[in-house]
């Protein structure tokens, strides 16, 4: 906490002040959150003039209920959670006082909506070996590659992007971090319709595309460092949401189970206890890397979460597929459309099921993400890796 940061009483009254100077009631939303940032409510961890108060992390809760308790407008996290929950984060640590200035309130506020230039078709689980180019010119970079699974491109304005700046390095070097901005020439973004009907990914095509070196996040040749604080932070967000007991994908099972009991059988329910427990502790667990967060940046833990976030939402939805018999097999609408976020709870059980599929591969794949919490949380050998340390012109593709 610096000096002058409030404590939990601080933030109280300095809440019920903008209350008061602010009514949600005849405030405009997009006035009420601007304001809320500029007076350091936003996130009050962050310092002071980017939306925060330099306030620990865990105060924000207070916040967060006098806002909550007022009818106050939120900022629609769903929709811009790859702002909030990667890019904004990546900024604050490796960004100039002039790109956290520039970027941080709009995305905050909603205004811009970011998503994610990662993944790549030849490189998925192992990101490394990304292949799309970012060739220097004056003061610009020129990129052309094509990234892949890029939740909310449709609707962004700037990218958080990793691109290869030096082939003649291994692939975890020469790699470098920048901003993009999406409605540039040369950004073609395409829909990848899913499983679901629904086409929440896409693949972005980039053909001399001009990234301006104002827009570079850290320095050049380090975009594998500066990226493991977008990927780490990804995966608390995917993988750590406070939910309240028994909410999630639990919840519309149990509320199924309680309501028809016709459904039920022996078996069924000794699943059901058993996938209620593990919910009940993957939340509590999430409470406890949430305060492990107050102290730091977040770890390889996450990954852990993220594992556990996956195979509990795939088991819970087939137990409730499996509980409503045919009913289970039922789907609404097939119609191609491009949502805004994901709504796990709003749709019904073949949604939920079909949708549940990705959560293994999305932020991570789960094989990864196990091999992260071996070698990095349980200290395990590492598995051997025979090309760290050949030039990635090298590599076999």
């Amino acid at each position: 906490m610096t000096p002058t940061a409030p404590d939990a009483a601080g933030l109280r009254r300095r809440t019920q002040e903008f209350l008061a100077a602010h009514p949600p009631a005849t405030t405009g939303r997009a006035d009420f959150l601007g304001a809320r940032f500029d007076a350091g409510l936003a996130w009050v961890h962050y310092p002071e003039g980017l939306g925060g108060l330099g306030a620990p992390r865990s105060l924000q809760a207070v916040v967060d209920d006098e806002l909550q308790a007022a009818g106050a407008p939120d900022n629609d996290p769903r929709r811009i959670g790859i702002g909030l929950g990667m890019a904004a984060p990546t900024i604050l640590q490796f960004g100039t006082e002039e790109q956290k200035r520039r970027f941080l309130k709009p995305l905050w506020v909603g205004e811009e909506v970011w998503c994610q230039l990662f993944s790549e078709p030849g490189a998925g689980s192992d990101l490394a070996a990304l292949g799309t180019r970012a060739v220097r010119d004056g003061d610009d970079w020129v990129v052309n590659g094509q990234k892949v699974w890029t939740s909310s491109a449709h609707l962004a304005r700037w990218a958080i992007l990793i691109a290869r700046t030096d082939p003649d390095l291994p692939k975890h070097r020469g790699i470098t971090y920048f901003v993009c901005d999406m409605t540039d020439p040369g950004v073609e973004v395409r829909p990848l319709r899913q499983i679901t009907g629904e086409a929440e990914f896409n693949e972005v095509f980039l053909t001399d595309v001009r990234v301006p070196d104002a827009h570079r996040l850290g320095d050049v040749g380090d975009g594998w460092r500066v990226a493991q604080t977008t990927l780490m932070n990804e995966r608390v967000a995917i993988g750590g949401l406070r939910l309240p007991r028994e909410g999630g994908m639990i919840e519309p099972v149990a509320r199924t189970w309680r309501e028809r009991p016709e459904l039920r059988t022996h078996d069924l329910h000794q699943r059901l206890l058993t996938l209620w427990v593990e919910a009940e502790v993957a939340r509590l667990t999430g409470e406890r890397l949430r305060q492990q967060l107050v102290a730091g940046q977040p770890g390889p833990e996450g990954s852990g979460m993220k594992l556990t976030f996956a195979r509990l939402n795939q088991e819970i939805s087939g137990l409730e597929v499996e509980l409503l018999g045919e009913e289970g097999l039922l789907y609404d609408d097939w119609t191609l459309r491009r949502p805004e976020h994901v709504d796990f709870t709003g749709r019904e059980a073949g949604y939920r099921y079909l949708r549940a599929k990705g959560n293994s591969i999305e932020g991570g794949t789960s094989e990864v993400l196990l091999n992260i919490v071996a070698e990095r949380v349980l200290g395990l050998p590492p598995e051997p890796r025979t090309d760290k340390d050949v030039a990635w012109k090298d590599l076999s593709r």
